[in-house]
């Protein structure tokens, strides 16, 4: 005697008809056909080699095994609902917990937060920055907005939002703004300029990108991270390097000016989701975010 389950689908389709008393009812129940429920139902009966259903008229009369079986997967499919109706509502009731770097969340996700809340409240959302190694399938984390650089991994559902974009910019309270907001790219490298240790290919690869010698750069004061870079160029302490959209807000105020533009590079703004853990409020998210990007672009 074999001890193996039936089909999901058959039993699904069996107990809809039993409770429902009605192949046709049950087919409109479970959105497919008359017949697939017939089938299923044909289905379920050999494999349990027995008639769950007899003839009565024009109409179907459940058989005792039947009945016994109905009795049984409707309370189980009764609990089963009733448990994935309270895990889905767990998950709708739980904050979304969304990680990125602390210079990305100051500078361009805060000052934009009060509006996302009020369009997507329903995502009730929970912010964790760091400025170290971001890790994207850390526990407890829905989704980490950064940037980075594809081949996207197997394991991740990967949400493309703009492509990356660095360039030179400065306060003019710097003390050679004058000289240098309407000079070539050339004029900076002359210049100590701010860094950081987090992207130390910053500004060779703008450099490479102006067709400038990235070994004639003076690298001045260091950072480790790029907020306080940032900082330091809006105080007038120098020339830093950073992605278009953390200076957008400062470029539009006035703190800061972008006399040479911006460079694409090979790294995308991406939110990343587990793929186990795929939410569908990262789609709303992702969704939004890459509304804002354009429309601020």
């Amino acid at each position: 005697m074999s001890h193996d389950l039936p089909p999901l689908n058959a039993l699904r389709a069996f107990e809809a008809a039993a409770r429902l008393n009605s192949i046709s009812q049950a087919a409109d129940e479970l959105h497919v056909t008359h017949g697939a429920v017939s089938r299923q139902v044909r289905l379920l009966e050999e494999h349990l080699s027995v008639a769950l259903f007899s003839k009565e008229g024009r109409g179907l009369k459940l058989t005792d095994a039947g009945i016994r079986l109905r009795d049984v997967s409707a309370e189980l499919f009764g609990r089963l609902r009733i448990t994935c109706a309270e895990l889905q509502q767990g998950q709708a009731d739980a904050p979304f917990v969304l990680a990125c770097p602390g210079s990305l969340l100051a500078r361009w996700f805060i000052p934009r937060l009060d509006r996302l809340n009020r369009e997507l409240p329903e995502l009730r959302l929970q912010l964790s920055a760091s400025e170290g190694e971001l890790d994207p399938r850390r526990s407890g984390v829905d989704a980490t907005l950064w940037f980075a650089e594809p081949p996207w991994p197997a394991d991740m559902q990967v949400f493309e939002l703009a492509a990356e974009r660095i360039g030179p910019v400065l306060s003019p309270r710097y003390a050679h703004f004058a000289a240098l907001h309407q000079a070539p790219a050339a004029a900076l490298l002359g210049e100590p300029l701010l860094h950081t240790s987090s992207r130390p290919q910053a500004w060779p690869s703008w450099a490479a990108s102006n067709a400038l010698d990235a070994t004639t750069l003076k690298l001045g004061q260091g950072f480790e991270h790029l907020y306080y870079l940032l900082e330091a160029a809006a105080a007038g302490l120098g020339v830093a390097i950073a992605p278009q959209q953390l200076v957008a807000d400062d470029l539009a105020a006035g703190r800061l000016v972008a006399p040479w533009g911006f460079v694409e590079t090979s790294a995308r703004l991406a939110l990343w989701v587990p793929a186990r853990r795929l939410d569908k409020r990262a789609q709303l998210l992702a969704d939004w975010l890459r509304n804002e990007l354009e429309r601020r672009a």
